[in-house]
C-alpha cells in the first residue's frame, strides 16, 4: 500500500522559514518524479517545485530563489525548504509522486497536505 505523509507545516511570521517533509511508504521516490503543489482559497492548485528522477528541478516564478526541493533517497523522503516566506505563500501544500514526468500534478500518488500559514 502506497502512502505519502507530509509534515512540517505551521504558522510562521513573514520572512521566516519552514521545511516541509514528504515521507513515502510502498514506493521508492528515486523512481518517481516528485512535486510540491499548493492551493489557497479562491485559487487553483499550482506547482511550487518539481524534481525529476534525474535530479532536475523546476520552480514557480513566485518562489524562485526562495524555495528548494530536494530528495533523500536513503530516507525515502522529499523536502521543500521554504525561506523568506511571504503571506502570499499561505496555502495547503501537497506532495505528489508520478511514475512519468508528464503526469506530475495529475495522476499518481498524493499526500493529504499540510497547512502553511504566513502571518504576523
Amino acid at each position: 500500500q502506497v502512502q505519502l505523509v507530509e509534515s512540517g507545516g505551521g504558522l510562521v511570521q513573514p520572512g521566516g522559514s519552514l521545511r516541509l517533509s514528504c515521507a513515502a511508504s510502498g514506493i521508492s521516490f528515486n523512481r518517481y518524479a516528485m512535486g510540491w503543489y499548493r492551493q489557497s482559497p479562491g485559487k487553483q492548485r499550482e506547482l511550487v517545485a518539481g524534481l525529476t528522477r534525474g535530479g532536475s528541478t523546476n520552480y514557480a516564478e513566485a518562489v524562485q530563489g526562495r524555495f528548494t526541493i530536494s530528495r533523500d533517497s536513503a530516507k525515502n523522503t522529499v523536502y521543500l525548504q521554504m525561506n523568506s516566506l511571504k503571506p502570499e505563500d499561505t496555502a495547503v501544500y501537497y506532495c505528489n509522486a508520478a511514475p512519468i514526468l508528464a503526469t506530475l500534478g495529475g495522476s499518481g500518488y498524493w499526500g493529504q497536505g499540510t497547512q502553511v500559514t504566513v502571518s504576523s
